[in-house]
């Protein structure tokens, strides 16, 4: 397959249009809302194809040409923004605007035509999107954002300075412990993150699939308060717990694949197998109850905070040594067992701590995971069922068929 030869001709074509895109969001905005707007549909191609201009006047020798070039742009910003204040408006977005946009048209020509297309669209999408991205900040709850804030900032210090090297007969790497805590930690927010962002305007069904991104054991719990307040929504609270559940088991097999991909091969038609079989059992019988009243389901811990995070780092920690010792010790059987006494807490952990290895892919390891997992069903099962007895027949028929379906899996080579 021949590749694209981004000639200077092709080069210039994308500046133009990159430079029209964002030339026509800007046209777009300044009829609509009738405002003083540095330029529109013809300015900002002149302004993206004066940058690529200005490049290839630097590439043929005439070096001072970008700096000048950017010099006189400020210069017409400048005008065009003292304009806007005069005439009672205030931003500068249009003007930092021109300014990557006369970038954007640099970069066409000196770099991998990627990086312009990135700017370039960016550009636009950021422009075009002012609106909702308001209405993102509005909703935005500031205590949550700073506990994200917090941890991102503690990732960027710890990480780069911590060994990455193996310590002590567990091999212990402190890189690699805190690597899948963010990693576990990222993949827990983005359902974090929407299930806040639409947990509330939707059906039970969906809060817990986008809660079971973040844990199943804690909306499966959410669910069955929601239900103790109004039994009338007990068969819907139990779907969703299913549900949760359910996408447990991919988030395991997307882990897995991160940590260790060699376990893939072994596991990964386990785990979907078992997640559609919960999708199966999740069907309701009977009519569905009404309500939309999800408040309840989306009020989960950030995973991105600073604590759940050191948790999970402890956590993980001494499950690998935990696991380790008990493979030393009484080999697989004991792994097998550990495997289901801590699945009824956080099969997580678990998990990742007996993936570290590929030589047990095809050993104890798989049967192991399975045993967590089968575990922490049956223990979300007995949450549910404790928490709301109206359904609690309805509840124990469905989640032991489904841990009667992790036992051939277990055996199965």
């Amino acid at each position: 397959m021949n590749t694209i030869e981004w000639t200077i001709q092709l080069r210039l074509a994308v500046a133009l249009a990159l430079g029209f895109l964002v030339g026509l969001e800007r046209e777009s905005t300044k009829v609509e809302h009738q405002k003083l707007i540095l330029g529109g549909v013809r300015t900002y191609p002149l302004i993206s194809m004066f940058g690529f201009g200005c490049a290839w006047l630097y590439q043929i020798g005439a070096t001072f040409m970008l700096p000048v070039g950017l010099l006189g742009l400020a210069a017409l910003a400048s005008i065009t923004y003292h304009a806007k204040i005069a005439a009672g408006h205030y931003g500068s977005t249009s003007e930092i605007s021109a300014f990557l946009t006369f970038v954007t048209g640099a970069l066409a020509l000196l770099v991998d035509i990627w990086a312009a297309m990135a700017l370039g669209i960016f550009n636009a999408i950021l422009l075009s999107e002012k609106a909702r991205l308001e209405t993102y900040v509005e909703n935005l709850n500031k205590v949550e954002f700073l506990a994200t804030l917090k941890f991102l900032l503690v990732t960027l210090i710890i990480l780069p300075v911590l060994p990455n090297q193996e310590y002590t007969r567990f091999q212990l790497n402190p890189t690699r412990i805190w690597e899948i805590v963010i990693l576990v930690s990222t993949i827990g927010f983005i359902g974090y993150f929407l299930s806040k962002r639409f947990g509330e305007k939707v059906g039970l069904w969906l809060s817990g699939i986008l809660g079971g991104i973040v844990s199943s054991t804690a909306l499966t719990i959410a669910a069955g308060r929601l239900a103790q307040k109004n039994p009338a929504r007990g068969a819907s609270a139990l779907q969703a717990s299913m549900l949760a559940a359910s996408v447990m088991y991919i988030r395991i097999l997307i882990l897995v694949a991160f940590v260790n991909s060699a376990f893939v091969p072994n596991v990964w038609w386990r785990l979907v197998f078992l997640a559609g079989a919960g999708l199966a059992l999740s069907v309701r019988t009977r009519k569905a109850d009404q309500g939309s009243d999800t408040k309840e389901m989306t009020e989960l811990q950030n995973p991105f905070e600073i604590t759940p995070a050191l948790v999970f780092a402890a956590l993980f920690v001494v499950l690998l040594v935990v696991t380790s010792a008990a493979k030393t010790v009484m080999g697989g059987t004991g792994l097998l067992v550990l495997g289901a006494v801590v699945g009824v807490a956080d099969v997580d952990p678990f998990v990742l701590s007996i993936v570290q290895h590929a030589d047990d892919a095809a050993s104890i390891a798989v049967p192991a995971m399975i045993i967590a997992v089968m575990s922490n069903t049956i223990a979300k099962g007995a949450y549910f069922g404790f928490l709301v007895p109206g359904e609690r027949r309805q509840t124990a028929w469905r989640y032991l068929t489904w841990a009667a379906l992790h036992i051939p899996l277990i055996f199965i080579p």
